[in-house]
């Protein structure tokens, strides 16, 4: 396979003169020291930029820097480089040029046909042609015909092939929407008959009888076989897709997926908006401070045993995260509720609900060790509950609105949520988006959540060095 042709970076230096790099593999940019081209601006990060080959072409991607990589004012994430393209590091930072060398086209030599036909073709007077000339211009008449005739019966086959790759191609994208729509049908089936067994669980209680167990038993295989089914279509239309999805896409559509909302009906922006989020996690230190506190105190195991004694997603940890940054010993503002308290930030009465006994200075903004909602292992066991009440209930088993319910309060998005038919087909997360104007609070809140979760299944893919704090 031929090398990539070297690229050259144009950009200016401390005092504004332009200035010319040569590269033949790939190069980080940014203001910090293991930095292999060196930009001193304000507006540039330590690691703003990279410059790569890959599937035999250059590459440019932003590393998830504080102030963004702009093409005319657009901020990029990663794009293919083709001719000369300009780079803003930064709204007001500097611009630099990538440059990519251009084929030039072969020069003809001496002896092209355009030479040979302007001697032997050229309007000679009458009788000066030789016979020799003569017989070579009827011979490249007879070829010409000759030509004709072939480039005629080839554009036909062109055309008739064009034609039947042009159907065939509206075939198989009536087959790809025929798979989205039955994956669809099987998704909100799978959820009715999930919503189904979580309350007859909650229904039937510890005491229930054999029948009633095997019912539940059989409840969850038939749940399962459809699962199957719906990761066969999801494969099958993920397959099928003109471009297809990278790392990333995969691992945000899988999320969404483990939060209960299909994949296949995700709204367009979808994976553009979680990718911001995940910028702004990559700017930021809090997320890597906030697990090594997790880490560190040994928290992520209750937590994630107190979540799938529920039925829920390990995930819903990052719910954790958003709340409190994993401690314990927080203190919210306050509010008419009272103050919020603790990892899970209850409120008293809600708290109270899931048998959380405030302290005596709960109306007091600092830590009270009398309070229950301080205890780690109570208050992870009662949000565990409190999010599993809203996931089988009003939610309809939308993980995404169980966190929106968490943050904007019940009152709030109840409201809401019940003017919606109470099916997951029609009361999910991405309904309440397309109906409802929702705080920018909790819109953030239920972006941040999914943002951390993605990067938590793969950190190194973002470029972080802490480890899944889900994995076994």
């Amino acid at each position: 396979m031929p090398s990539l042709p070297p690229i050259e970076v144009e950009y200016p230096d401390a005092r504004g003169i332009p200035c010319r790099c040569h590269y033949n593999q790939a190069v980080l940019i940014g203001r910090g020291d293991d930095c292999g081209l060196r930009i001193l601006h304000s507006e540039v990060s330590r690691h703003h930029l990279a410059i790569f080959p890959e599937a035999g072409r250059w590459w440019a991607r932003d590393l998830g820097s504080s102030n963004g990589t702009l093409i005319d004012g657009r901020a990029i994430d990663k794009i293919p480089l083709e001719g000369t393209t300009t780079l803003a590091l930064g709204p007001g930072g500097p611009r630099i040029k990538l440059i990519l060398p251009r084929v030039q086209p072969a020069e003809r030599g001496s002896g092209s046909l355009e030479q040979i036909a302007k001697h032997y073709f050229q309007d000679d007077p009458p009788g000066v042609a030789g016979e020799h000339t003569l017989m070579v211009r009827k011979a490249f008449r007879d070829l010409r015909r000759r030509q004709r005739a072939v480039y005629v019966g080839l554009i036909g086959a062109v055309v008739l092939l064009l034609v039947a790759v042009g159907g065939f191609a509206w075939f198989q994208h009536q087959q790809l929407q025929q798979t989205a729509r039955l994956a669809n049908d099987i998704f909100y089936d799978m959820k009715e008959l999930e919503l189904q067994v979580v309350n007859l669980e909650v229904s039937i209680g510890e005491e229930a009888s054999a029948e009633l167990k095997a019912q539940v038993a059989e409840s969850k295989r038939r749940l399962a076989a459809m699962r199957e089914r719906y990761d066969a279509f999801v494969e099958k239309v993920q397959a099928a897709r003109p471009v297809p999805l990278n790392s990333e896409d995969k691992l945000i559509l899988h999320i969404a997926r483990v939060f209960g909302e299909t994949e296949v009906d995700v709204p367009d922006d979808f994976t553009a908006e979680v990718k911001s989020y995940i910028r702004k996690w990559q700017s930021s230190p809090r997320l890597v401070r906030a697990i090594r506190r997790l880490n560190e105190n040994g928290y992520a195991p209750t937590i994630q045993r107190a979540l799938t004694e529920q039925g829920l997603p390990p995930q819903f940890i990052y719910l954790a995260l958003q709340e409190s940054n994993f401690q314990p010993r927080i203190v919210g503002p306050p509010t008419r509720y009272g103050r919020a308290k603790g990892m899970w930030q209850f409120i008293p009465d809600t708290g109270k609900r899931y048998g959380l006994q405030p302290g005596p200075l709960q109306h007091l903004g600092e830590y009270d060790p009398a309070d229950q909602r301080h205890d780690f292992v109570k208050s992870t066991q009662a949000a565990a509950k409190y999010l599993k009440d809203i996931y089988r209930t009003d939610a309809q088993a939308s993980g995404l609105l169980v966190m929106a319910s968490y943050n904007w309060g019940e009152g709030n998005i109840i409201k809401r949520v019940r003017q919606m038919p109470a099916n997951p087909r029609e009361r999910n997360f991405w309904q309440l988006l397309r109906q409802h104007k929702i705080p920018k609070e909790t819109y953030d809140y239920v972006f941040y959540i999914v943002a951390a979760a993605v990067i938590g299944e793969n950190p190194a893919l973002f470029g972080f060095d802490f480890e899944n704090p889900l994995a076994p």
